[in-house]
């Protein structure tokens, strides 16, 4: 099984960005956390990251007939990005959507996630965990 793991926005800024909110861990420990998790299960990862929605699109669409399954933590973009959406709508790949906060428990605006309508599962609020309940969803559904 091949997984596409993609992060958006601020998310390379882990460990400096609002620590309490996101937590103290770089990116780099975020990818060395995910990539222990697949090497586990004997899963072949590809990371992604970008501050650029059509670049998370693009990446979207190269997935397409060569990834098993896609986790994604779209962040700002959660909220904002019709185009995440429909590019992760046009490849048919399973998708599970992963934050690393709580976002049913913040602001207003981050209630709607337009990714998340086209994900077979969110986990929100478990940290880096969350991706690994990700990576155990797809395997559990799709492996």
């Amino acid at each position: 099984m091949k997984i596409l793991v993609i992060n958006g926005p601020n998310l390379n800024m882990l460990g400096i960005r609002e620590p309490g909110i996101y937590g103290s861990q770089s990116y780099a420990a975020l990818v060395a956390f995910v990539s222990d998790v697949c090497a586990h299960h004997g899963i072949e990862a590809e990371f992604f990251q970008s501050n650029h929605e059509g670049a998370i699109v693009d990446a979207i669409q190269a997935a397409y007939g060569v990834m098993d399954g896609i986790v994604i933590n779209p962040a700002a973009y959660t909220h904002t990005s019709v185009a995440i959406l429909d590019a992760l709508k046009a490849v048919s790949i399973p998708a599970v959507e992963v934050h690393l906060s709580d976002v049913s428990a913040r602001e207003p605006f981050r209630q709607v996630s337009y990714a998340g309508m086209a994900c077979e599962a969110t986990f929100a609020g478990h940290g880096f965990d969350g991706y690994r309940m990700a990576v155990e969803y797809l395997i559990e559904h799709h492996g």
